[in-house]
């Protein structure tokens, strides 16, 4: 079964009224909703963002669901000047820009095993962004670095490319990808830009979140029916 985790409404209700034979529980505050989509069995949820709503949402899927592998979808910020609004971003790592005991140990985001960056599954990457160049998208593969801050500032971006190579931020994936990393099972993160991550970031979110949202949503179902 594939498991399908969105952070907000937008993100994922596209996907979410696709699946047929539905049905629908609701664990640690998340709505999961089961069934076929074309066939194939996903599980479906939104998750609520940040890094702790996105862990206990795909923790609660892995043991109550049984999932077999895990894509997180939704929007994010570009973290890169060749990495434009309503393009993709397809993770080949994702780590956690604000996990810091670099106080003690000089490293800044060693979440777990010595690691900093954790892989996404290359196949299942690699098939989001053949789906998404599909659909006519510019994809851009690298690190997703996640954090429970939206990034509206030139100098935070500056940071986070300096300490971790990212190229794309957002609040969830690096959450995501460690639950799976413990647990297992293959995992990709699926981005689609809605804004700069810079100071008109507060402008530029509000005005492309909903078409960058449909987007990543549009490329799920791609990969998903084909």
């Amino acid at each position: 079964m594939l498991g399908i985790i969105g952070a907000m409404d937008v993100e994922i209700d596209a996907v979410k009224n696709e699946v047929s034979q539905a049905q629908t529980a609701v664990f640690a505050g998340c709505e999961f909703v089961c069934g076929k989509i074309n066939g194939a069995e996903v599980c479906v949820a939104k998750c609520n963002p940040g890094k702790v709503n996105a862990a206990l949402c795909a923790q609660v899927m892995i043991d109550r669901f049984g999932v077999s592998e895990l894509v997180n979808v939704g929007v994010g910020c570009s973290l890169s000047e060749r990495v434009t609004i309503k393009s993709l971003v397809v993770a080949t790592e994702v780590c956690q820009y604000d996990f810091d005991t670099s106080a003690i140990d000089g490293v800044k985001g060693l979440v777990i095993d010595n690691k900093v960056k954790l892989p996404a599954d290359s196949a299942l990457s690699d098939a989001l962004a053949r789906a998404a160049e599909e659909c006519g998208a510019q994809v851009h593969r690298g690190c997703i670095a996640s954090g429970d801050t939206f990034i509206a500032s030139q100098t935070k971006k500056d940071e986070i490319v300096q300490d971790f190579g990212a190229i794309c931020g957002e609040m969830e994936g690096g959450a995501i990808g460690q639950v799976c990393y413990v647990n297992g099972i293959p995992f990709a993160v699926l981005r689609s830009i809605s804004d700069g991550g810079d100071e008109a970031a507060a402008l530029d979110y509000p005005t492309f979140k909903k078409i960058a949202a449909e987007k990543s949503a549009a490329i799920m179902l791609k990969y998903i029916k084909g």
